[in-house]
């Protein structure tokens, strides 16, 4: 009886050390895995820390903040842009307005439906997750549309995978 006892033993030896490497292998890839957001995703603009909604859309290169009365000017030699941002904190329900300025970093031709326009990119901070990025956004009155913030592939690809079927995954936390 022994020996049978044994030699079944020594079977499931190899299965048993396979599903232990497997789930090592596993808890691995997951740590290493990029975060998965929904489609729409409550992010912060900072550094006002307003809340809103970014809709994360991988059909757009560059990403998009609502502003309004855009001014182009010249600082030290430079193109720069003021322009007012005005938001509903969707914590809140409080209208943010604020008037900001930033250097121009380039301008970009959007074409759609209505013909092609230029708008100006500059720099600014989100908070999505727990990451803070600094990254270029166009400046365009978004108010007739849902989404305040758009994020595009160029910031997508440090930001993680976006699940079509998923919204609110992650709440904001920057500090």
């Amino acid at each position: 009886m022994r020996h049978s006892l044994r030699s079944t033993r020594n079977r499931f030896a190899p299965i048993a050390l396979a599903a232990s490497l497997l789930s090592l292998v596993s808890a691995t890839a997951s740590a290493d895995s990029p975060q998965v957001l929904g489609w729409v995703e409550e992010g912060l603009i900072l550094p006002e820390k307003v809340a809103v909604k970014f809709k994360l859309d991988t059909g757009a290169l560059t990403s998009s903040m609502h502003a309004e009365n855009i001014d182009l000017f010249e600082k030290d030699g430079d193109e720069w842009v003021r322009f007012t941002v005005e938001l509903e904190d969707i914590d809140t329900e409080k209208k943010v307005r604020t008037r900001l300025e930033r250097k121009m970093i380039r301008d970009i031709k959007v074409r759609g439906a209505g013909g092609a326009e230029e708008r100006p990119v500059v720099l600014m901070k989100v908070c999505l997750g727990d990451q803070t990025y600094e990254e270029q956004f166009s400046l365009n009155d978004r108010d007739k549309m849902n989404y305040p913030v758009l994020i595009g592939r160029r910031t997508l690809e440090k930001v993680g995978l976006v699940d079509s079927s998923k919204t609110f995954t992650v709440e904001p936390s920057c500090s």
